[in-house]
């Protein structure tokens, strides 16, 4: 007995000996940051996130996570898997519904903020006699990955141009990019991305020799889209001069990007969040130039849909930010 009580007198002595020592030692927080795939903008943006909290918030570590996109980061959440995610608003909104990919199983999620708006892209390249929506009818076509939002608003985008995602294309399930590769190698003829400007795996299809990049109109969609499914989405442009190989500007439909996190997450970690964002956005534009958008004026109920959390509308009342 004795010789245990000795024992167990040396260990909590190391133990103490190794603790951590100051307020900190009480303040240790890991967070995962679910982004996306590595061809897009989640994921640089998460990982420029991840250094931003870790770097500036004592105490915290984060760690940016390669996802299929939004659908599966707000099932991460709902799993307490991750505590931070990148999610499309429409995606978010059919989360907290219970509704399309979450039904039956909705995810209670709150938006910390507004981002930046995310931009349908429908790309094919010359030689696959896809010019416009009408022509995919019958084409090999990539509508994202599995888990994904582009999925989510590809399907939409095709159901407003008349077509039925299940029998009227040769469909493919692939993230952005293994989508360029595959069109690259005219496995697909063409594909379907959501996400900011410029993404990355599409400039590199842009400046493939050998390899002309045709963007499919798909504005006049929108009226269709929100009149089912709501006022998410707004006609846009990808300009010319976005990517390589464009001979005019791209008109398309957009969606805004908000970052979410569980109704569950505390009030001060969720507005230290916000905070340290708005506070280092140099730092953030450095990694992505998106990040660019992070601005008080786009936030709003109206372009997240998702209810804020009360720790960000702390920090946004703090500093004036009127949320309609």
């Amino acid at each position: 007995m004795l010789k245990f009580l000795k024992t167990g007198l040396i260990a909590a002595v190391a133990a103490i000996a190794l603790a951590p020592l100051g307020a900190d030692a009480q303040q240790q927080k890991n967070f995962s940051i679910a982004t996306g795939g590595t061809g897009g903008v989640y994921y640089p943006m998460g990982g420029g996130l991840a250094n931003v909290l870790s770097k500036h918030v004592p105490g915290w570590q984060a760690t940016a996570e390669v996802t299929a996109g939004s659908v599966a980061n707000l099932q991460f959440l709902g799993a307490k898997k991750a505590e931070i995610a990148f999610s499309m608003v429409d995606a978010a909104l059919d989360a907290v519904r219970g509704e399309d990919k979450f039904k039956g199983s909705p995810v209670d999620v709150r938006t910390l903020m507004v981002l930046y708006p995310n931009r349908m892209h429908v790309v094919s390249i010359e030689g696959t006699g896809v010019k416009s929506m009408k022509d995919i009818k019958g084409k090999r076509v990539s509508t994202g990955a599995p888990g994904s939002a582009t999925e989510v608003m590809a399907f939409r985008v095709i159901e407003a141009a008349g077509l039925d995602k299940d029998t009227d294309l040769k469909r493919e399930r692939l993230g952005v990019a293994e989508s360029v590769n595959a069109l690259k190698d005219r496995k697909i003829d063409a594909f379907f991305w959501v996400g900011g400007l410029p993404t990355a795996a599409v400039s590199d299809l842009g400046a493939t020799p050998g390899v002309k990049i045709q963007m499919i109109d798909h504005a006049d969609m929108v009226p269709a889209m929100n009149q089912k499914y709501g006022n998410l989405y707004v006609t846009d442009t990808i300009a010319k001069t976005v990517y390589g190989g464009m001979d005019k500007d791209n008109q398309v439909a957009t969606v805004w990007n908000i970052l979410v996190v569980h109704k569950d997450m505390s009030d001060a970690d969720a507005y230290t969040i916000v905070k340290t964002i708005f506070d280092r956005k140099a730092d953030m534009v450095a990694v992505h130039k998106e990040s660019e958008s992070f601005d008080y004026k786009y936030q709003s109920l109206s372009n997240a849909a998702v209810p804020f959390h009360p720790g960000a509308l702390k920090y946004f009342a703090e500093k004036g930010v009127k949320l309609d």
